[in-house]
């Protein structure tokens, strides 16, 4: 590889693990960001002799790449990207490029919706069982930074749609498909079927001796089932039915069964709620006895996790109101899970960016279970046209303490404030993480005043 020009576009997490990797495999690396670099991503390509840019992406020398890696923010659609196709140069993902020098194998986990959750899941009972994994992908570090020393047996990878349409010949070894539902379809010419193909395509290299767990009660998937060849060993998911192998959630308690390995467990006590976290830790358990681990293992795992933030974490208790930040559900799908998971009388934090929402899936558990509106947004005409014959009351604001605060006034002791958005964070704040740490500021501001 001395000497070949790799480009990559895009200075992040995983753009900068790419350009270290290449450059440690010999290639002439130049790093394109049309944005700003963090410093201490400056730093790093600094300190390790690598030619970068920021604020502009030169064309002319982008196009003498012999090999691209692509952030996977940028779309296909870019003039940049299309010039790189028209001229056959490759143009891949950091996952494809960090793929090719790894001696481990690949568990991946995509899905619409419950991605990383899963994926810590089958990371933390891999960790449980003493096994020598790395986590990676569309969570924590670079794949690629951690494949320069390749220390690992195993890497459990989020992988996102957007990575997956940049993957040609990665060979995932455990794939877990958790859903599939209408997101992210500006990407994809508003066709859902382009979506479902690019979900799929986290099966086209596996092998007959590979495992493919999916929920097989996703209308989308079920359909794609029909009309595909799947060559790896179906493990499916269901909440209706017992199936032999795979994992079902009937009667309050787990059980999955993978070749000889049998599991069964009551949910009650552990920390992951409602039917969308049954189906997150059922495939986390076909997924952990894939690679042998062991059933007590499996059950001492499940208890001891811990989620990621801002998905349906507890923010605080006020006045014996419990506040509860999702602000990771971007979609409605999400936000149908949260609400579903909520057993008693919730005020529900919504708004933000709308992203073309459908928001009648939550028509029937918003009147069950909502007693009260708050939208959190620069504009929400959508949410409250929407909602305005089927919720109580309805109460705007761009303000999260305002929201807060509102919250508590219409909540009584035992009942839930919410905030699960079913938009992008981008109206009012830097992301999804910056709106839930500032929610959680905002409840623990509201709990010192009232105590």
């Amino acid at each position: 590889m001395n000497g070949q020009k790799l480009v990559v576009l895009g200075g992040g997490e995983s753009g900068v693990g790419a350009a270290l990797l290449g450059k440690a495999k010999g290639f002439d690396v130049f790093l394109s960001d049309r944005g700003g670099l963090k410093s201490q991503y400056r730093d790093e390509l600094r300190q390790n002799n690598i030619d970068f840019e920021e604020g502009t992406h030169t064309e002319d020398r982008v196009l003498q790449a012999d090999l691209v890696v692509k952030s996977p923010g940028i779309p296909d659609t870019v003039p940049l990207v299309q010039k790189l196709n028209t001229q056959g140069i490759p143009v891949i993902s950091e996952i494809e490029f960090a793929a090719r020098y790894t001696k481990a194998k690949l568990v991946g986990i995509t899905g619409s919706n419950g991605k990383t959750t899963t994926t810590l899941l089958i990371y933390h009972l891999m960790k449980t069982a003493g096994l020598n994994v790395g986590l990676a992908g569309n969570i924590g570090d670079s794949f690629a930074k951690q494949v320069i020393d390749d220390t690992f047996d195993w890497f459990v990878l989020e992988i996102s749609s957007f990575q997956l349409d940049t993957m040609y010949a990665t060979r995932i070894n455990i794939a877990v498909l958790l859903n599939i539902t209408p997101d992210h379809l500006d990407r994809y010419d508003y066709s859902f079927q382009n979506y479902v193909d690019s979900k799929f395509r986290i099966v086209q290299n596996m092998e007959p001796d590979d495992d493919f767990i999916y929920f097989c009660e996703s209308p989308a998937i079920a359909a794609e089932f029909t009309k595909r060849s799947i060559a790896p060993r179906p493990l499916p998911i269901s909440l209706d039915k017992p199936v032999d192998p795979g994992g079902f959630f009937l009667n309050g308690e787990l059980t999955a069964q993978n070749g000889e390995a049998r599991f069964s467990l009551p949910v009650v006590d552990l920390p992951l709620k409602g039917p969308h976290n049954a189906i997150n830790m059922l495939a986390a358990v076909l997924a952990a006895q894939s690679v042998g681990v062991s059933a007590e293992v499996i059950a001492d795992g499940l208890h001891t996790f811990k989620n990621a933030a801002h998905r349906l974490e507890p923010a605080g208790v006020v006045k014996g109101v419990t506040f509860i930040n999702d602000s990771k559900a971007t979609n409605v799908d999400s936000v149908f899970y949260a609400l579903a998971s909520m057993t008693v009388p919730t005020v529900w934090i919504a708004g933000g960016q709308d992203k073309g929402n459908d928001y009648s899936q939550l028509d029937e558990l918003v009147r069950q279970r909502v007693k009260g509106l708050i939208c959190l947004g620069k504009d929400n005409a959508k949410l409250v046209a929407h909602f305005s014959d089927i919720v109580p009351q309805i109460f705007e604001t761009q303000s999260v303490t305002e929201a807060v605060l509102k919250g508590q006034e219409w909540a009584e002791p035992g009942e839930v404030v919410l905030l699960s958005p079913a938009c992008a964070s981008f109206d009012l704040f830097r992301n999804y993480e910056d709106r839930g740490e500032q929610f959680k500021l905002a409840v623990a501001v509201s709990n010192k005043q009232k105590t």
